[in-house]
């Protein structure tokens, strides 16, 4: 089974954290793709966008689960693409949120976004158990 770990990847802190949610993927017994590690480097040096999207796009079609790092005040605009596209495609979703802000008292993310996830974690150990089983199911 294949998870798109998607995510912010713009500075060392987002890459760092998105391959601590990439661990504990692997850890519940799913193979991963993570963008920022497992794209075609030259891509990105050659800054060729139409090709990094394409085989982003390419990655989550291969995925069966997109899990997706949905923390900060706002949801990173490509995840939230990932996400919806993925949601098209009749993928499992699930998202995690460890930030303690919240929208709104009934909300924790976007609706549009929170009412697409199978399951929102609150923590790594949260995610890891629910993919566990998750895996163990399928």
């Amino acid at each position: 089974m294949l998870a798109y770990i998607a995510g912010p990847l713009f500075n060392e802190g987002e890459r760092w954290f998105d391959e601590q949610i990439e661990a504990c993927v692997r850890r519940a017994g799913l193979e991963t793709f993570l963008p920022h590690r497992d794209g075609d480097l030259s891509l990105r040096e050659k800054r060729d966008i139409r090709r990094i999207f394409e085989e982003d796009r390419n990655a989550v079609d291969r995925a069966d689960v997109v899990v997706a790092n949905l923390n900060g005040i706002t949801t990173d605009d490509g995840t939230a693409w990932e996400l919806g596209y993925a949601y098209a495609k009749g993928k499992h979703l699930v998202g995690l949120y460890t930030d303690w802000r919240l929208q709104f008292e009934m909300q924790t993310v976007n609706l549009m976004l929170e009412c697409s996830l199978d399951k929102l974690a609150r923590s790594l150990d949260e995610l890891e158990a629910y993919l566990r089983e998750y895996a163990a199911g399928r």
